[in-house]
């Protein structure tokens, strides 16, 4: 099972579009697949036409007291299952610094006994660096970052590596990829297509994918939908194909090797 998290210190930088469609994609090609929505503002629980967590609260699940399969719900789609947000969560790492000792390793041992039943999970990361971030870092394979071509966004990216790099030399993040892709670009920006051109080259983990700015990401919010799944011709939806195709190279498994080309034959 490989774990691919969708993650930024900035918000509202399309991490969460990010993270559904390639579920999506991931899904499509037949690989057993999760979505674990962590953000407490719930927008990849929404794009999926589920709804909010109710029963089972952040607080059962770091003190052991519940398990992640039993909060976990099908999607309408084939082979997408769903962990909904839960605006608890807000406090996960609160409770993370109140549990059981390692508490960066609590996600791992979390999703460990979900390997018998995905595949791939793809967790949804609320912004920020915390105890919850942490732990995220440490049961992640892939830490798929979108980067704005601006400086400030650059210069977030530069923080989350250095942290990370500070947190493997610690032991406390096990050896994790670092995938960024461009995201919400606008080709028509002198700034945004040098970034694009050149940041590859300068940053270790940078990508040459490019999500635009588009229409079709817009709408996700009003289709509660995968991309693929109302605009599958878009310049979007072949965007995030791209995406797809890079993050399966970057995880580097045998289930992940297929094409959308061959799963469609």
């Amino acid at each position: 099972m490989k774990v691919i998290s969708a993650y930024s210190i900035k918000g509202g930088v399309g991490k969460t579009a990010a993270a559904v469609n390639l579920a999506y994609l991931c899904a499509l090609e037949g690989a057993r697949t999760l979505v674990w929505d962590l953000d407490p503002q719930g927008a990849a629980t929404y794009y999926l036409g589920q709804k909010p967590g109710t029963t089972t609260g952040a607080k059962k699940l770091i003190f052991g007291d519940a398990e992640l399969s039993d909060i976990v719900t099908e999607t309408r789609y084939a082979n997408l299952d769903a962990i909904p947000a839960d605006f608890r969560n807000r406090k996960l790492d609160v409770f993370l610094d109140r549990g059981k000792k390692n508490p960066h390793r609590r996600l791992d041992r979390l999703l460990a006994p979900m390997a018998a039943d995905y595949d791939c999970v793809i967790l949804d990361c609320p912004p920020g660096i915390n105890l919850l971030s942490e732990s995220v870092f440490y049961a992640s394979d892939v830490l798929l970052v979108p980067l704005i071509p601006t400086t400030l966004s650059v210069r977030a990216f530069d923080l989350l590596t250095r942290y990370v790099h500070e947190e493997q030399r610690k032991d406390r993040v096990r050896d994790i990829s670092i995938a960024a892709f461009f995201s919400m670009v606008d080709r028509r920006k002198q700034l945004h297509n040098s970034f694009v051109e050149v940041l590859p080259d300068e940053r270790a983990g940078v990508m040459r994918c490019v999500v635009p700015s588009a229409t079709e990401i817009e709408r996700m919010g009003v289709n509660r939908a995968p991309i693929h799944a109302f605009a599958p011709s878009s310049r979007a939806a072949a965007a995030y194909e791209e995406l797809w195709r890079e993050v399966k190279r970057i995880a580097g498994d045998s289930w992940l090797g297929s094409t959308l080309a061959t799963a469609g034959q």
